[in-house]
């Protein structure tokens, strides 16, 4: 009973104490410090393939990195489109690729990671754009890439968190493509700072409100949020009605801890169905922490939610390849 928040306890201080004040570095540097701090994966056997496929079309041309399990390939599988976290200006695709394995082989379920366009290079809402541009993409892709159409979650940490939110907003805004559940994993929602969470959680903690105000500041243009500001702030718009089942997870010692539970009342108050799992002990970015026991169980408490979600929608009556 005391050797997980034991665990907990010492791996958040080391965390607290490692980490930089963003604010006082470029974002280049920030780029740089945390890569080099990235250990490589040690699960690539976890999936049958993992291919990087780049979209194009008069803007961007984008990376993505689809993860195959193993097993046979005449059925069309569940598909998760996954956006990394990293406060909107670092991480990608190489940062979160052995979460991403690991989730393929969990859930049995093809993955494609994003590499959106990160800030401040390029500013609200270009992110959510790429993301929401990949869903469509792996929508008009389901047959090469194996997966079932109708089974479409869209997941995301931290940043990703938002991305994916946003993503569920403006199909549903567009009228597809139709996404069937959203995972959200301590998402980063509104450039708020005086909230509950922030004011307990706000030092100390490894994720800091200073911190969070610079992401934001890296994120958002000057001058107003763009429109339609739910695409940037997912909890501004006028009704989350209508938005596919959500599983939210978020952790108690974490600045964002408040806007997240926020967000699962919202959704709820709105017909949304959410699974919402909190963990009072845990902190930000534990679920994908390899080497933290307690994010361990964690994440196998999540793919058994998503597990559930997936089990509610029908299946892929037909080969695909």
């Amino acid at each position: 009973m005391n050797k997980l928040p034991n665990e907990v306890d010492e791996m958040l201080a080391a965390l607290d104490a490692g980490f930089p004040a963003v604010a006082t570095l470029s974002p280049d540097e920030v780029r740089e410090l945390v890569a080099s701090r990235a250990q490589p994966p040690t699960n690539l056997d976890d999936v049958r393939s993992a291919t990087d496929e780049f979209i194009e079309d008069a803007e961007r041309t984008l990376r993505v990195r689809v993860y195959q399990p193993h097993g046979t390939t005449d059925v069309a599988r569940p598909v998760v489109v996954f956006c990394h976290g990293g406060g909107f200006v670092f991480c990608g695709i190489e940062s979160h690729d052995g979460f991403c394995r690991t989730m393929s082989r969990r859930l049995d379920a093809v993955v494609v990671s994003v590499e959106y366009r990160l800030a401040p290079e390029a500013k609200a809402p270009a992110a959510a754009q790429d993301a929401f541009l990949v869903t469509r993409w792996v929508v008009e892709q389901a047959e090469r890439l194996g997966v079932d159409a109708g089974r479409v979650l869209v997941a995301g940490d931290s940043a990703g968190g938002n991305l994916a939110a946003a993503v569920c907003l403006m199909a549903r805004d567009a009228g597809g493509p139709a996404i069937a559940g959203q995972v959200l994993l301590y998402p980063v929602l509104e450039p708020v700072f005086g909230n509950e969470g922030h004011r307990r959680f706000g030092t100390g903690c490894y994720n800091t409100t200073d911190n969070m105000r610079w992401y934001w500041q890296q994120y958002l243009p000057d001058g107003p949020v763009p429109e339609p500001v739910e695409y940037v702030v997912p909890p501004r718009a006028a009704s989350l009605a209508g938005l596919p089942p959500a599983v939210v997870v978020t952790p108690g010692r974490d600045p964002l801890t408040t806007e997240g539970e926020e967000y699962v009342v919202r959704l709820r108050a709105d017909g949304v169905p959410v699974r919402h799992r909190h963990y009072p002990d845990l902190f930000h970015g534990f679920a994908t922490m390899a080497t933290l026991a307690a994010g361990a169980s964690a994440r196998e408490l999540l793919w058994s939610d998503v597990d559930v979600l997936l089990a509610s929608l029908p299946s892929a009556s037909s080969p695909t390849l």
